[in-house]
């Protein structure tokens, strides 16, 4: 348990230090503090309602309630998510929850979030905005934020967390605004509300099998496709089909690769599906380094503004050795999560530089 919880600290410090905007660089998403909570569509995909449409800020009539946009399904802020959903159902009486999932999709977004939510064993109320990707208009929720915490009380916002990369390391101030929000004076620990998380799933093998279920969760395990709610005697119903076919076949071969690993002799798991619990490569100490891996692996970068960078990190370590060893061991350590960080080329000349490095500090000469 322990290991576990360090190994996700060490994943939410990365983040957080690479990741998180600094003064400079806030990023906004959602209503503000002091503006008002308006209506907004969902359809509940979990517990007595599944399948309605509802609209929670009405049907809360004020109550003090905590809004949890989620913009994709990631591993990294299921930790995240846990703390608030347990929170949330250990004061259910005083605090609506409500995780509200955005997905282009409407049926793959109902079939990836029933599989999370089934997964992560969510207990708060779950559903998937009618309104795609981009949420309710009138929210002017940012995509670019993995997650959006909203906590509002007589309809009208009390705070804001606006979340590019959410982590554990997030969740204390969480957990302080809505104990704020809902009176508690005595909330707990981040770490408390996800041992009891855990220990609510029950069995001696409970943390491997939630981190399995993170596993499976991040590679899009999804439901049957039921072909009764399409309609395949127009182009678009069979556009639709297609792509659920699509969905469920990547889900059944990330099952079939999972079980390969678990029935496998000891020591020939399949090396993919084996859980990891240590991360290799550090952090870098330079501030400027930092900062500079920091803007490299925005998502949103285009490939001149990649080169720029790499540029100014060349730039910035030339002749160093300790900084060219940090580079190298923080470049190996966003590496090693793989398409979750920077875009496709980012990664790749970074894949390159991470090599050069590496030979430079080996006394070897580039290979070409």
């Amino acid at each position: 348990m322990k290991h576990i919880t360090s190994s996700l600290l060490s994943l939410a410090f990365l983040t957080r230090v690479l990741l998180n905007a600094s003064a400079a660089d806030l990023v906004f998403s959602g209503p503000q503090p002091g503006e008002k909570t308006t209506p907004l569509k969902l359809i509940e995909l979990t517990g007595p309602a599944e399948g309605k449409e509802r609209d929670p800020i009405t049907e809360n009539g004020g109550a003090a309630t905590t809004l949890v946009f989620v913009h994709t399904i990631e591993r990294s802020l299921v930790p995240l998510l846990r703390v608030i959903d347990e929170y949330g159902f250990e004061r259910k009486d005083r605090l609506k929850t409500e995780i509200v999932f955005l997905f282009a999709d409407r049926l793959e977004g109902e079939q990836r979030v029933k599989a999370a939510a089934r997964s992560l064993r969510l207990q708060s109320r779950v559903g998937l905005s009618l309104d795609g990707l981009e949420g309710p208009g009138n929210y002017g929720l940012n995509k670019d934020c993995m997650m959006t915490i909203i906590a509002a009380r007589d309809n009208k916002v009390t705070a804001n967390f606006a979340l590019v990369q959410p982590g554990i390391v997030d969740a204390p101030k969480v957990i302080e605004v809505l104990a704020r929000l809902c009176d508690d004076p005595n909330p707990p620990t981040a770490e408390q509300l996800s041992e009891r998380q855990m220990g609510r799933a029950g069995g001696r093998e409970r943390a491997g099998r939630m981190q399995r279920d993170e596993t499976a969760l991040e590679r899009g395990r999804t439901e049957p496709v039921d072909f009764s709610k399409l309609d395949l005697n127009s182009e678009a119903g069979l556009r639709e089909a297609v792509r659920a076919l699509i969905a469920e076949v990547r889900g059944l071969r990330a099952e079939v690769n999972e079980l390969r690993g678990r029935s496998a002799p000891p020591g020939k798991e399949n090396t993919i599906t084996k859980p990891k619990e240590e991360f290799p490569g550090a952090v870098p100490t330079d501030p400027k380094l930092n900062s500079l891996l920091r803007q490299f692996i925005r998502p949103t970068n285009d490939d001149p503004t990649v080169d720029k960078l790499l540029a100014e990190i060349k730039s910035h370590i030339k002749d160093n050795p300790e900084l060219t060893r940090q580079a190298a061991d923080g470049w190996t350590r966003i590496l090693h999560f793989g398409d979750h960080y920077g875009t496709a080329y980012a990664r790749k000349v970074g894949r390159e530089f991470l090599e050069s490095l590496n030979q430079s500090e080996a006394g070897k000469p580039k290979s070409e």
